[in-house]
């Protein structure tokens, strides 16, 4: 397993699963950030700052990337973009934790839109892991519920992201991940620059902000999206999106840890659905790939 691993798609799962740790890490951070500067702002910041680290680190990846592969790219990060844009509006109307529900629901319509878009069908053991991640995202996120201009913008968020990882999902495998992935990030710079610069961009006021957006730039948006995007060229984009539950998993694991949080047994019940579910698909991929090798 190990000694194939750019081929596993085992790997891929356990480092999907590494990103959401460091997705769900960086929350406090990012919360004590955007309370010294508007929230897009924060998000123009850290993914121009992600996308400048990518191009030092590598200035001509993109060369020999196909005018298809780049149209691709610029697609998909319209569509990520289009996605924290509408998430980021949504949160001026509606409460974070049914914010966070929310977009959660990207678990289910994965595969609806996979199933719309690509005609793939459903199994049943992926309608048991997506039935269970949504009620453990819904007893770790929900504390009252109101449909409203908020929601809705939410609701379109998480459809974004779920075409996202279906595209992703389908395209990776014939593109080069970090490239890709660097026309996607620098595609959500520029949507997010062009959302905040009607009021001015507004830049990091002190050096924690500045540590936050570096952390967040490089931790959490060039590694995570580049590991995202190696791992979906391995893994079916549903399977992709119950891993990808376990983002605030470890989000309430680390408030409860760090930041002093209650542990109450909804979030256990909660965290143990999600997991659930997480092992449920861990097992089917396990299966898929002892099939393949024997």
């Amino acid at each position: 397993m190990f000694k194939n691993w750019k081929s596993s798609p085992t790997i891929a799962l356990i480092a999907l699963v590494g990103i959401c740790a460091a997705w769900g890490s960086t929350f406090l951070i990012v919360q004590k950030a955007v309370e010294h500067m508007p929230v897009m702002d924060f998000l123009a910041v850290r993914f121009t700052v992600a996308a400048i680290v990518m191009i030092i680190l590598r200035p001509n990846c993109l060369r020999g990337m196909t005018l298809k592969g780049t149209w691709r790219g610029i697609g998909l990060g319209v569509v990520l973009g289009f996605g924290y844009i509408s998430q980021t509006y949504g949160l001026r109307y509606a409460s974070a934790t049914v914010s966070g529900f929310i977009t959660g629901m990207f678990v289910v319509l994965t595969p609806v839109m996979s199933w719309i878009i690509l005609r793939r069908k459903i199994n049943r053991n992926t309608i048991a892991a997506v039935v269970l991640a949504t009620g453990g995202l819904a007893l770790l996120s929900l504390h009252g519920w109101s449909v409203g201009k908020g929601e809705l913008l939410t609701l379109a968020c998480a459809i974004f992201y779920a075409v996202h990882i279906v595209g992703l999902g389908e395209w990776s495998p014939s593109y080069e991940s970090y490239r890709f992935s660097l026309l996607q990030i620098a595609t959500v710079a520029i949507l997010t620059l062009i959302a905040a610069s009607p009021d001015g961009i507004t830049l990091p006021p002190d050096a924690g902000t500045w540590g936050t957006v570096g952390i967040t730039a490089i931790l959490a948006t060039a590694l995570a999206f580049l590991v995202q995007t190696w791992a979906q060229s391995l893994i079916s984009a549903t399977t992709a999106a119950v891993v990808m539950t376990m983002e605030p998993v470890f989000a309430g694991l680390f408030g409860v840890i760090i930041g002093g949080n209650r542990l109450t047994p909804q979030i256990i019940v909660g965290a143990v659905c999600v997991l659930t579910a997480m092992l449920i698909v861990a097992i089917k991929s396990t299966s898929k790939v002892s099939r393949l090798e024997s």
